[in-house]
């Protein structure tokens, strides 16, 4: 069969229906925790000083999640969508290494 007849045939099976547009339904993008997890040699102050420069956090915040990470094992250091919680995560374990610290930062689903 050749082209233009198969475009005719298709345009004669269209003809007569009714076009509808289907329901969209949109999702929210998975979110993904960035943990930063505790370890016996990375300085307090280099964690305080990495949430405020890499997650905008205030030093009262980065105090606190610090602690939470002293304390608990570990602590959230901001909520993103998947590629944003794998860059920063990148960014700031570059940053530690460059300045010798063993610092661990994972991408975690929320």
């Amino acid at each position: 069969m050749s082209k233009n007849a198969e475009e005719r045939e298709d345009r004669e099976e269209r003809q007569g229906d009714l076009a509808t547009e289907a329901d969209r339904k949109v999702e929210k993008p998975r979110r993904y925790q960035v943990v930063l997890h505790n370890d016996d040699y990375t300085t307090m102050d280099f964690v305080v000083f990495v949430l405020i420069k890499f997650f905008n956090r205030t030093e009262t915040e980065a105090t606190h999640i610090m602690l939470s990470v002293h304390h608990r094992g570990h602590g959230v250091a901001g909520v993103y969508t998947k590629d944003v919680a794998e860059t920063k995560v990148a960014r700031v374990t570059d940053h530690a290494k460059q300045h010798g610290m063993p610092l661990r930062l994972t991408a975690e689903p929320e």
